[in-house]
């Protein structure tokens, strides 16, 4: 009997987050589908898995809540089973400013949205997936950004510095579990026509910016997840602790 590949999207429910959780409904994976607030937009995303012949579970939570997270996966444990694939895509930014311009509890949030939400997440799929734990091994692909390695000057430092926290974990974690059976890996997204800009300030920002990009144009939500689901499929098996840039050259 095949053993059933059962994914967490967190985030699922627009954008990047979206569009992975179908394409690996797709390619015959079974999907947990993590939202914060937008259940109706979850929903649709969960009748698109449906309709791929999949399994689809909505999880409610809010990754920076210890306890929802905790939740969240036993709910994943009884309603789907044993988790083989972890996608932390869940991730906020905020307006556009400079550091002197920001208050703490903007830090606080970004840092618990991006940082530690990540940590919780990557936490609880280690426990399911690692041979170290009784699991018969999985992949975890987090991520990141390109303004990891930009900065974001006087736009949002806080959001690229929680990216780059994204990376460090990338590259150890990746090889704290080499041996354990979890590959450990980041995408790495450039400027990308979704909905997220409009938190920034700027709904169109994506298109504002095709002249910074050598491709000329942002990419689409299609195309990073086309990049999460190779990190999660047998075609990158050896691939860990890895950081893949979808940047159109940027």
């Amino acid at each position: 009997m095949t053993t059933p590949r059962i994914a967490l999207v967190t985030g699922a429910s627009r954008g990047i987050g979206a569009a992975t959780a179908r394409l690996l409904a797709e390619r015959g994976h079974d999907v947990a589908i993590n939202y914060t607030r937008n259940a109706a937009a979850a929903e649709g995303v969960a009748a698109d898995v449906r309709a791929c012949g999949r399994r689809a579970l909505l999880v409610q939570a809010d990754v920076a809540d210890e306890a929802a997270v905790l939740g969240m996966f036993a709910a994943i444990d009884a309603g789907l089973g044993r988790l083989t694939a972890l996608i932390n895509n869940a991730g906020i930014v905020d307006m556009k400013a400079r550091l002197d311009e920001m208050s703490s509890a903007r830090f606080k949030r970004m840092l618990d949205v991006n940082v530690l939400g990540t940590l919780l997440c990557s936490r609880e799929a280690v426990k399911r997936m690692s041979t170290r734990h009784g699991g018969a091994g999985g992949t975890i692909v987090n991520l990141s950004s390109i303004a990891a390695s930009l900065g974001a000057p006087s736009m949002y430092v806080d959001y690229a510095a929680s990216k780059g926290a994204i990376d460090s974990l990338t590259l150890g974690l990746g090889r704290e579990l080499a041996m354990e059976g979890v590959r450990v890996n980041a995408v790495r997204p450039g400027i990308i026509d979704t909905e997220i800009h409009a938190d920034s300030g700027d709904a169109q920002r994506a298109h504002k910016s095709a002249a910074l990009i050598p491709m000329e144009r942002p990419g689409t939500a299609l195309e990073v997840a086309q990049a999460i689901v190779w990190l999660v499929s047998d075609e990158s098996s050896y691939v860990t602790g890895t950081v893949l840039a979808v940047s159109g050259g940027r």
